[in-house]
């Protein structure tokens, strides 16, 4: 009967332990977007090269398997050639050691995933680069120390992101091929770096 009592407050114990590595590594991993809930689409809204006279014709949408949806035309004419879809939130509370993990599925092109520092989205966007696998699910991890400045496609390598000012992000598509595009977006997270 003893040694039964010991094996079952070992296994308890063990259990214990079990849970807290689970919560551990669940602790270390935050969700940023999730399209799953009414109103998810809310803080999210497009900016194409009409801005400058572009004919790129890029739309967003919550599609019936709950994810986001990035698709449209992109276009070169008239010095256009980029589209995007940008979220504005309060406060991302990145930090430097932080990696921001992104589920998609996308048409094979290769997109950018912009970070801004300023409420209102404008100013530099601080970018990463990633290729997409055509109608397959990836997830495509990007260190937050890795964001390069850019303006108006220039980079400007002396401009650093102060993850502590993050406010907003997205994705643009400018490689510079006019025809269709599709991105789905499962879920954005920011988890530790390893």
């Amino acid at each position: 009967m003893h040694c039964k009592g010991i094996l079952m407050k070992q296994t308890v114990i063990f259990a214990a332990m079990l849970f807290s590595i689970a919560s551990l590594s669940v602790a270390d991993e935050r969700n940023l977007f999730t399209f799953d809930k009414p109103g998810s689409a809310k803080q999210w809204q497009t900016i194409n090269d009409g801005v400058m006279g572009g004919r790129s014709d890029g739309r967003f949408k919550i599609n019936d398997d709950r994810n986001l949806e990035f698709y449209g035309t992109l276009s070169l004419e008239n010095n256009g050639g980029f589209a995007s879809v940008r979220a504005r939130n309060s406060n991302l509370l990145l930090k430097d050691d932080d990696v921001i993990v992104v589920r998609i599925k996308g048409d094979g092109r290769e997109y950018k995933f912009n970070v801004y520092d300023q409420p209102n989205l404008g100013g530099f966007s601080f970018r990463q680069s990633f290729k997409t696998k055509k109608n397959e699910w990836i997830e495509v991890e990007l260190p937050v120390s890795n964001f390069v400045a850019t303006w108006r496609g220039r980079v400007y390598p002396d401009q650093k992101l102060d993850p502590a000012n993050a406010s907003g992000l997205g994705f643009l598509l400018g490689d510079k091929k006019a025809g269709d595009f599709k991105l789905e977006v499962k879920w954005i997270k920011v988890k530790k770096s390893e």
